[in-house]
């Protein structure tokens, strides 16, 4: 445990977790070929994902 906690293994691990949701919800890719339409996409996917988050965020708990 206390690696984990001296490296930040899991703010890493829930970082990669939200990273993950990003991509199987919006994909793993934009589709704009403009900077002005991409940033405009980005935009519109992460207000979709809060969105959807913020219906049912999951709570992390230890439990060992």
């Amino acid at each position: 445990m206390g690696w984990q906690r001296a490296s930040g293994y899991n703010w890493s691990a829930l970082v990669e977790a939200d990273v993950s949701r990003w991509k199987r919800v919006i994909g793993p890719g934009l589709r704009s070929q403009a900077d002005g339409r991409q940033a405009t996409e980005v935009a519109i996917a992460a207000e979709a994902l809060n969105r959807m988050l913020a219906l049912g965020r999951p709570d992390y708990v230890r439990i060992a």
